[in-house]
């Protein structure tokens, strides 16, 4: 293990920073909430890197996904010296930090932005993505927005559209202009001096477009989304509007940069792409990204069959001396709690924690924190607005910490907290259940320290192994690892020491699973 980089060992915990820890009493999470529970999860946890979603500058058209400076923090979660005390009690207490990078758009009041939409001879004009309107007044081509609607924005002022692959405040930048791509990575250099540790890139696969700006064709039936449903936008097939194989240019660039730092830094890439060949294809050489994010787990069928299906297919098709990743869940999809239901949530602990490769944790998820409805009408989210069954509000809700006023969210008196939290927060968070001792934040714990320990599960290969129906067992080198998808007992041949059982009681036996129960059995 001594010789694996840090990224292949640990595990991630990424954090909504909106909603994690409120110290200002406006009902917003901030910098200094993170520094203040950085001893729950690097002590009482037990992660070892944090992954923060974007702090920096923005209008929140889009939460941040919109970034006005790309070199700031928005007054709204602090300062920079905020910042800069966070990372460094980051690293005293042996943790890495991860930032969001958002390459392919900015906000519209970017200060680049703003010189390109000035003027059509504007230096900055070709920093984005203009073209003029078709003969009859309509947008270039058929591009659909991801969040519904044409994903251009006509400019009354210069009388040409702008390319919004998201919302209209977000102008996707042109990576065919070289000073676009050397600005980004300025950008970029200032944190990874300032000692940030890796970067997760959204929609890493969006970056390039076709530079003919052909129009998509269209099907003749809904695709079926990886994730959730995206409305029009899956009325489509995206061969032009994203995954251009010049993609794969930028990111040997971004790694390349990313290797010439000492000590090593990271990159991990939002890639939604169900086709694994075409997923795989991110990791290049070994000399692009680091791992492309993994989400066909989100949405597989919860079965031992399905599960195991989908690990050995992502497992044949990452490269020699890759490295697999694994989430559950993430800001932008329903709580897990919600969509496999409570009772499955040891089972999923196990499963993210024991398959080879990085695991992500989303924030809250070690405590079952359920999917809030909240109405089209109420929602927050630019997409939930427009289409309420893809609203994101609904998983991130704040962090549930005790039983006090706000669940500890935020200080007493404060402002309402900008998202309702979930409905049973008085009888289940952390204090709650740090008190059980089979509680499944008591069961993340077991789970974090037994993976820290073992060799097995931090480097060991991985290979499914027969066993009765509704059980999927699989092994770690001289680990065995079997979890029970049905509510009924199920009989196994296996012999061993039980190192953690979901149940967290002594009554386990390598012999028999209980119902929904997971094992790790030591031979």
């Amino acid at each position: 293990m001594s010789n694996q980089p840090w990224w292949q060992t640990t595990v991630v915990y990424q954090i909504y920073p909106r909603s994690f820890q409120d110290t200002t009493g406006n009902g917003i999470g901030d910098l200094p909430g993170i520094t203040s529970r950085l001893d729950y999860l690097a002590d009482i946890l037990g992660v070892g890197a944090i992954w923060i979603s974007p702090f920096y500058k923005s209008p929140m058209a889009d939460f941040g996904y919109d970034v006005a400076d790309y070199t700031s923090v928005d007054p709204m979660f602090g300062t920079m010296n905020d910042f800069d005390e966070l990372l460094e009690g980051v690293h005293r207490r042996g943790m890495k930090l991860i930032i969001d990078w958002v390459p392919n758009h900015s906000s519209t009041e970017h200060p680049w932005f703003i010189e390109s939409r000035s003027s059509r001879d504007n230096p900055k004009r070709d920093w984005y993505t203009w073209r003029d309107p078709k003969p009859d007044g309509s947008p270039p081509n058929n591009w659909i927005s991801a969040f519904s609607g044409p994903a251009w924005n006509l400019d009354e002022e210069t009388g040409q559209y702008y390319l919004c692959t998201f919302t209209k405040e977000q102008a996707d930048l042109n990576w065919r202009n070289p000073e676009v791509q050397e600005a980004m990575f300025e950008d970029l250099r200032f944190w990874l001096d300032r000692g940030v540790d890796g970067i997760r890139i959204d929609v890493a696969h969006f970056i390039m477009k076709d530079p003919q700006l052909r129009d998509n064709p269209r099907r003749a039936t809904k695709a079926k989304s990886i994730t959730r449903d995206h409305g029009e936008y899956d009325m489509y097939e995206h061969l032009y509007d994203k995954g251009h194989p010049d993609n794969h240019v930028v990111h040997r660039d971004v790694r390349a940069l990313l290797d010439s730092y000492q000590p090593e830094r990271f990159s991990v890439g939002e890639i939604h792409i169900a086709d694994l060949e075409e997923w795989s294809s991110y990791y290049g050489d070994l000399d692009e990204l680091h791992f492309p994010f993994n989400f066909s787990l989100m949405y597989a069928p919860w079965t031992a069959a399905g599960i195991g299906e989908k690990v050995n297919a992502a497992e044949e098709v990452v490269p020699p001396g890759g490295w697999p990743s694994y989430v559950l869940g993430n800001h932008d999809e329903p709580r897990i709690a919600t969509r496999f239901g409570e009772e499955q949530m040891p089972l999923a602990a196990m499963l993210l924690l024991t398959l080879r490769g990085q695991p992500t944790l989303y924030y809250g998820d070690e405590i079952a924190i359920p999917q809030r409805y909240i109405p089209s009408a109420e929602q927050q989210d630019p997409h939930g607005q427009k289409l309420e069954e893809a609203g994101r509000d609904g998983c991130r809700t704040p962090m549930q910490w005790d039983d006090s006023f706000q669940a500890g969210f935020s200080p007493p008196g404060a402002d309402a907290p900008w998202l309702p939290l979930s409905d049973d927060w008085a009888g289940r968070n952390v204090a709650r259940q740090l008190d059980d001792p089979q509680s499944l934040l008591n069961l993340y714990r077991a789970l974090l320290a037994y993976r820290k320990s073992s060799p097995a599960l931090q480097a060991g290969d991985y290979r499914q192994i027969e066993a009765p129906e509704g059980c999927l067992a699989y092994q770690r080198d001289n680990l065995t690892v079997a979890l029970n998808f049905t509510d009924g007992d199920i009989e196994l041949s296996l012999a061993g020491e039980v190192g953690v059982t979901t149940y967290l009681d002594d009554a386990a036996t390598p012999g028999r699973l209980r119902p929904h129960e997971g094992l790790i059995i030591e031979t």
